[in-house]
């Protein structure tokens, strides 16, 4: 009935969809196995992609020539860069997302992909034979053969659905969990754990009161996320904000008996990051108020969703307390929160490829890994789609360092240091995030992406020459100087030090409350050199001017530890054998068996001087 695939997505969520878009694009022939064709890339949560240090992931997916990007910009009915008012490297793209749109046109874009079938039906179990991937079996007991095999269950594997006291199979709301692969997966000797996460009300927006709430508006010049030329909105729908108050907060906790999470009902960790409004209650307990962001679903429906607001209580008490909210008084309800139980599989199981080291030929990605977050899914499955591809085409690894992108340092915490949480990024988690900006993902990414077969010739000549009009706009800053009457009328306006002497412009630009766009009318010469340049290039060369000192500490510190991850260290190394090293760091390295030092030098437990030994050791 089937041909042999090269690469079997199983799941159509985020990082399915990834996966197997961009193991069809290198050439591979991929299957999208997917419980429901109707739900594929259904957001299952809040309608928006992007936020601080996952718009950064979305951006750096695009610049690979993943579709995430692209599939959000067509959607997107609002548009806001996160932390202008700190530095570019705390700039975070974000947009909120007409959810119908966002699954039709990730949908549609697959079936736009030549090498992409699809199967509707539930994968229950995996083919295997002398530890290396052979395919699956569904449900119906139909065997598809395949060289490779990405799983992205998300939250189905096992899942349970918990409101109050009530609690049912299913993977989503309304849709059925998927059994049968985490008990073979344990059968073939993989760990495997319980985690949780939930989801908030959704309400009729047409009963709620928005003349009590703050608006919340998008940026006044929307960006965008894809690299490519993706249009900018023309008009944008806001979101708003209300607080909850100390009534509703009361309400809420004549539910807590009966809250699975306080019941002990719910035996996996939820989300530190993101936690209920029980949680948030229960944790911050001198909070007397907590924020709420209601978002619309999309241009056309009024379904909102109620960002703040998730919880696992009895229906009847969150609706009873969501009135009490300001602007919910008459409020209906479509439905509400709830929270979910699901197997994941810690990700100290695999290598940096996302192969599992158990199974030659498997990869996980997404949630399975114990990650939340629809662009950490995203850029996992990217990844995954990448390497089956690779392995099966017998081509290298493709491997992102940390100093390369933030999918590289998302990666090499899961795989190093596991995750008893669902684990989520943030700008805070990289070490060098001045050089991993939002800005500059193309600058990075895109050359490898070109390399790949993934981002387009047109992609790679757009980013030489704007690698080419920064480098020179630069120079002209460097050349080009101003006398003391010429400029310090403008510097007593900005509060900057006066000059006494003529100077380059350039230096105007190191000064913070200085931009070029301030400078361009003191010179009739920049005036003509920045005509036609984009905003986009102007940002890029003030920001390379003022965090010169700092981008190239960064770059040191970088290459120092690349150095370390250079220094490989040969499969199955036997770390018992070397006495000097402590017990701790003999367990973790022999379990995760590291590829290089630098990798090993990132397990938790393993501390300096175990590295100082294995280097020793090594050279000898």
């Amino acid at each position: 009935m089937f041909p042999e695939y090269d690469v079997i997505v199983v799941g159509a969520g985020h990082a399915g969809c990834e996966a197997a878009a961009a193991a069809a694009n290198m050439g591979s022939k991929v299957m999208l196995i997917t419980m429901n064709m109707n739900t594929i890339a259904q957001m299952s949560c809040n309608p928006a992609m992007g936020g601080v240090a996952k718009g950064q992931i979305v951006r750096e997916i695009d610049a690979l020539g993943g579709y995430s990007g692209i599939i959000s910009d067509k959607s997107m009915i609002q548009f806001r860069m996160l932390n202008k008012s700190k530095g570019p490297a705390m700039w975070s793209p974000r947009t909120q997302n007409d959810r119908m749109r966002f699954a039709e046109e990730w949908r549609l874009a697959l079936e736009r992909t030549p090498n992409v079938d699809f199967w509707q039906e539930m994968v229950t179990g995996l083919l295997v034979k002398d530890n290396r991937i052979q395919g699956v079996r569904t449900s119906m007991g139909i065997e598809i053969k395949g060289k490779s095999v990405v799983l992205t269950n998300g939250t189905f594997l096992n899942g349970i659905i918990h409101i109050g006291e009530k609690r049912f199979g299913g993977g989503r709301t309304g849709e059925k969990a998927a059994t049968g692969i985490t008990e073979q997966l344990i059968e073939l000797g993989f760990e495997s754990g319980r985690m949780k996460t939930g989801t908030p009300p959704r309400v009729d927006g047409r009963s709620l009161n928005w003349k009590v709430m703050e608006e919340q508006p998008g940026d006044e010049v929307p960006g965008k996320f894809s690299y490519s030329d993706t249009k900018p909105l023309k008009e944008q729908r806001p979101c708003h904000i209300t607080y909850t108050n100390s009534e509703v907060h009361e309400i809420l906790k004549t539910g807590f008996e009966q809250s699975p999470m306080f019941t002990g009902r719910i035996k996996g960790l939820g989300p530190r990051y993101c936690p209920s409004i029980e949680d948030k209650i229960n944790r911050f307990a001198d909070r007397e108020r907590h924020q709420i962001f209601v978002e619309p679903e999309g241009w056309d429906t009024v379904e909102i969703y109620v960002n703040g607001f998730s919880t696992s209580l009895p229906e009847d008490v969150q609706y009873k307390a969501i009135t009490k909210i300001p602007g919910f008084e008459t409020v209906k309800m479509f439905r509400p929160g709830y929270a979910i139980e699901y197997d994941y599989f810690p990700p100290t199981q695999l290598d940096a490829t996302l192969e599992t080291r158990l199974i030659s030929g498997l990869y996980f990605a997404g949630q399975i890994n114990g990650t939340t977050g629809y662009e950490e899914a995203a850029s996992q499955g990217l990844m995954a789609g990448i390497n089956a591809h690779n392995k099966i085409h017998e081509k290298d690894a493709f491997i992102l360092n940390r100093s390369d992108a933030y999918i590289g340092v998302l990666i090499d915490d899961l795989i190093n240091k596991g995750t008893n949480e669902p684990y989520r990024m943030f700008t805070s988690r990289a070490e060098f995030r001045i050089l991993l900006r939002q800005d500059n993902a193309d600058v990075r990414l895109t050359p490898l992406g070109h390399q790949l077969g993934l981002a387009s010739q047109d992609r790679l000549d757009k980013v030489h020459e704007k690698l080419s009009q920064t480098e020179t706009l630069i120079k002209d800053l460097q050349n080009l100087k101003v006398k003391p009457e010429e400029v310090n009328g403008l510097l007593e306006e900005k509060n900057s030090a006066k000059i006494k002497e003529k100077a380059p412009l350039i230096n105007f630009i190191r000064r913070p409350e200085m931009e070029i766009e301030d400078l361009i009318d003191l010179s009739d010469e920049l005036k003509d050199k920045t005509k036609g340049l984009s905003s986009e290039i102007l940002q890029q060369a003030s920001i390379l001017i003022k965090y010169e000192t700092y981008i190239e500490k960064e770059k040191s510190l970088a290459d120092r530890m690349g150095d370390l991850d250079n220094k490989k260290i040969p499969a199955g190394f036997n770390y018992k054998e070397i006495p000097a090293l402590s017990a701790e760091a003999k367990e973790k390295l022999s379990n995760i068996q590291p590829a290089n030092l630098g990798q090993a030098s990132r397990i938790s437990g393993v501390n300096p001087a175990d590295i100082s030994v294995l280097m020793v050791y090594m050279a000898r």
